[in-house]
């Protein structure tokens, strides 16, 4: 009877998703793994279940004073601005995962960082799973990709790719990508995530064993997360995001995850018919430079990271012609755009930008998502309702909030220093805030009725006729009763004196 019954529990069958490989006694039609619906089919007789007993450890264990960290010393990969991000370069045995929209410049980038990491005491083997072997090679010569150490091979499959690493004996591995690597002893297409954590797994174990740096490149889904299961981003070292317009040249490479250094650094990389460059300076991509000031620009410092960069806010008004004016932004959010537009209709008294189109957009492809953005936005568009440009020279630091008041936001200290270090003379922020560097003109504002001063006023012969004796104390050059100086001569800002020479 009791034959029976053991027999009877081993037969029993068992149900596997095909997705993630998690398996189960009963049949459900969501994987409460993977979240996937339809995927959890019958896979054969319930699994043994199984122990580990203790075995021999490979090494013994040692105070941590005792371990050597040496080994784990980074090493540069040849390129500044990716170092930058990895937090010094590459540590020996580390998994580092880019991961990126399609097009977006990966294998790019990657190609001509195993290019030159390849060297005589180190060798760097980069194998293609998406393109075959003289596509790589086409793309080597047009960026100058070419070492006699760089080893290139076109494998799928992950046995073929562990026998590479045991004839090369790399230094440095480039997998493009792991969604295309799969492995013949588990179940499901490659890209799955039974495949993907196989792969991923596999390679991890080897890089550790052979204190062997690799780099993994990820496919990434509709929403913008990196393809296959979370866990893959949990087994490997440092997470890189790659981002960056299709249509633009300016690149991003931002850490996400990194056990080896900060995340808050980003690497500027340059895109074009040569390959992929960095950029120690990238403020030139996001800059107009024009010889007098134009209507609906402002200028500010945005911190991509800790990075300041000096970014340009464009904006343009004009009449609308259907019954609902339009509102289209590019490199801005909607929503922050919005809430200017109604902070200046209410706040600041300006009526005619609810019935007429307005157009604002960024320059060079940089996005600013960041609050401290807020007051350039606003005074690019109050610029340009009024048709007037700002001076010359000037950037403008700080939030906006609903009331009208003008907050302080982190790094101004940094966003100043790198504005004067470009040649910015005069800058806008909020109170206090802090140390000014040497040659900034600094304005303090505490809310936007102050902000709209830098806005010159025009001449009063561009004003209609007012009546003789109407504001006396205006027209005699003393203060009315808004406390403004005389209007008869064209009126200028507390900055526009000077800035726009």
């Amino acid at each position: 009877m009791a034959s029976r019954t053991r027999t009877s529990a081993k037969d029993r069958p068992s149900y596997r998703c095909t997705e993630c490989g998690w398996t189960t006694a009963k049949w459900l039609g969501r994987c409460p793994e993977c979240q996937t619906w339809g995927t959890v089919e019958e896979a054969g007789g319930a699994p043994a279940v199984r122990t580990t007993a203790p075995g021999r450890v490979s090494t013994a264990a040692l105070p941590i004073g005792q371990v050597d960290g040496r080994r784990a010393t980074a090493r540069a990969t040849g390129v500044p601005e990716l170092d930058r991000v990895l937090g010094g370069g590459l540590v020996p045995g580390a998994v580092v995962l880019l991961a990126g929209e399609p097009g977006v410049g990966k294998s790019t980038l990657l190609l001509d960082v195993a290019a030159k990491a390849a060297t005589d005491q180190e060798r760097t083997l980069y194998v293609t799973g998406e393109e075959s072997a003289s596509q790589v090679r086409l793309r080597a010569d047009r960026i100058g990709a070419i070492s006699d150490h760089l080893y290139l091979a076109a494998e799928t499959d992950l046995s073929a790719v562990l026998g590479h690493l045991d004839s090369v004996k790399p230094s440095l591995l480039v997998l493009d990508s792991v969604q295309t690597v799969a492995s013949p002893e588990i179940d499901g297409a490659p890209g799955g995530m039974a495949q993907v954590r196989e792969v991923a797994g596999a390679l991890i174990r080897a890089s550790k064993e052979r204190g062997m740096s690799t780099l993994l490149v990820g496919h990434v889904t509709k929403d913008g997360a990196i393809a296959g299961p979370r866990l893959l981003e949990h087994l490997v070292d440092v997470v890189l995001h790659f981002e960056g317009d299709r249509h633009a040249r300016l690149r991003l490479v931002r850490g996400v995850k990194n056990r080896y250094g900060t995340t808050d650094e980003v690497g500027c990389f340059e895109l074009h018919d040569e390959g992929i460059t960095g950029l120690a300076d990238p403020s030139g991509l996001f800059l107009t430079r024009r010889a007098e000031p134009v209507p609906g620009t402002c200028l500010t410092v945005t911190l991509e990271g800790r990075r300041p960069l000096v970014a340009e806010v464009q904006a343009l008004t004009v009449d609308s012609q259907i019954p609902s004016p339009r509102r289209t932004t590019s490199g801005l959010e909607t929503s922050r755009v919005s809430m200017m537009l109604a902070v200046l209709e209410q706040r600041g008294k300006i009526s005619q930008l609810g019935k007429r189109d307005i157009y604002s957009a960024t320059v060079g492809g940089v996005k600013l998502s960041e609050p401290a953005a807020d007051l350039a936005i606003a005074l690019a568009l109050a610029s340009a309702a009024s048709d007037t440009p700002l001076p010359k020279n000037l950037v403008a630091i700080g939030e906006v909030g609903l009331a009208g008041e003008v907050r302080r936001v982190t790094g101004v200290q940094r966003r100043l220093s790198e504005a004067a270090r470009l040649g910015f003379t005069h800058a806008l922020v909020p109170t206090d805030p802090g140390r000014v560097p040497e040659g900034m003109r600094v304005t303090e504002v505490a809310d936007m009725g102050e902000a709209l001063r830098v806005l010159p006023r025009r001449p009063r012969r561009e004003r209609p006729e007012r009546p003789e004796g109407a504001d006396g104390a205006e027209r005699s050059g003393q203060p009315g009763r808004a406390g403004r100086p005389d209007r008869g001569a064209a009126e200028s800002s507390p900055l526009s004196g000077g800035a726009s020479g």
